[in-house]
Formats: structure tokens, sequence, C-alpha cells
């Protein structure tokens, strides 16, 4: 498993695929937080959004590295195609941490704010919420699933526009709520742990059905 992410991170670095995903990133983060004062949580809640639109971009583009020839043979290699699939989820995931440590510092560094330690708790539950939903819909909006990539397309701003936007529904847009109107870090936290767990479940289940419909196609 690795070896399979290091080949992943090698091939993404080499393409330079993770580019634009990141740039949209770091350009909402300067946008949406730039000069902000009062609770944090709003401050993160617009810092879990936008690591929610760069991990659905990016895992998207880690899932289309290697043409069907390329990933047999990675496939015939590694020995079978589920640990393939986990590899990319998991150099996502691991791509998606590295940004969190940017997603929760930047804000403190650009706005005025009382921070304390649970309010960075809060951000790490928030971010880490949306990281997972957006992988696992750039998992099942893959080319593994949809051959056609304007179909994928529509299906990956289908579901962001309706994780983002669904009132209530949860666990993207009824985190933001949340945190939009509760400004202590402290009350929010078994809230925000409750929408981590519903995330973690949805990238299981995504997970799954990408693998199944792989595994049928292939």
């Amino acid at each position: 498993m690795i070896a399979l992410i290091r080949y992943t991170f090698s091939t993404v670095l080499h393409t330079q695929r993770y580019l634009a995903p990141v740039l949209l990133f770091t350009g909402l983060m300067g946008v949406l937080t730039v000069n902000g004062s009062g609770p944090l949580p709003p401050a993160y809640a617009s810092s879990a959004g936008a690591l929610f639109v760069c991990s659905t971009w990016l895992t998207i583009a880690l899932m289309s590295l290697d043409d069907a020839t390329q990933r047999a043979i990675v496939v015939i290699s590694s020995g079978r195609s589920l640990k393939v699939l986990l590899a990319v989820i998991g150099t996502a995931l691991l791509s998606c941490l590295a940004l969190m440590v940017f997603g929760l510092f930047f804000p403190l560094w650009v706005g005025s704010y009382d921070v304390t330690p649970v309010d960075l708790l809060l951000g790490m539950e928030a971010q880490l919420t949306c990281a997972l939903v957006g992988i696992a819909i750039g998992v099942l909006c893959s080319r593994l699933v949809f051959r056609r990539q304007g179909y994928a397309l529509v299906a990956a701003l289908a579901l962001v526009m309706g994780a983002l936007f669904a009132k209530g529904m949860p666990p993207v847009n009824r985190l933001f709520n949340l945190m939009a109107t509760t400004s202590d870090s402290a009350e929010l936290l078994a809230p925000a742990g409750g929408m981590l767990a519903i995330a973690a479940a949805i990238l299981a289940a995504f997970t799954a059905v990408t693998q199944y419909v792989a595994a049928r196609k292939e």
C-alpha cells in the first residue's frame, strides 16, 4: 500500500494535476478568511468549505492519472484493484491533511481572533468532515464509474451543490449551519464529531459502490 501511495504521489507531482485544485483552495481561503474577526467557527466553516471543493477536484484528478492500459498494469502489479483504489484515497486524504494545516492557521494569521485549543479541534473536525465528503464525491464521480467526463462533471457538480446548499443536509450543510449560528466551539465539538462519523460512512459507502462498478466493468 505504501508503494502504491508513493507511486500516486510521484505521478500527480510529475503531471502537476494538483495545481488547479490547490490554487482554488488558496484563492478561496484568501477571499473568505482575510481580515476576519470575532468567533472562529464561521471562519473555520469557510476553510472547510474551501477544502471540500478542493478535495473533490483533487480526488477526481488523482483517479484520472492512469489511462485504462496503465491502470491495468498497476492493478496486476498490486494484485487487487481495491488496493489501487484505496491508495488513491489515501493519497487524497494525506494531501488534504497537509492543506488542513494551512486552513487552520491562515485565518489566524490574516485575521484577529482569540484562539483556544477547542477552536483548533473544531476546525480540524470541520475540515476533515468536508475532506472526507469531497473525497467520496471525487471517487464516485471518477471514470471508474462514469466513462464520459461530461456525465462525471455533471454528477460531481450536482453532489457538491447538494451537499453545500440542501438545507439541513448532513454532514456538510448541517455542519455549516451549526458553525454559522453558534459562536462557542465547545458546544459544537459533539455535533461536529457526529458529522465527521457520517462523512466517514459516506466515504466508505461511495468507495464500495465505486469498487463494485469498476470490478464489473473490468
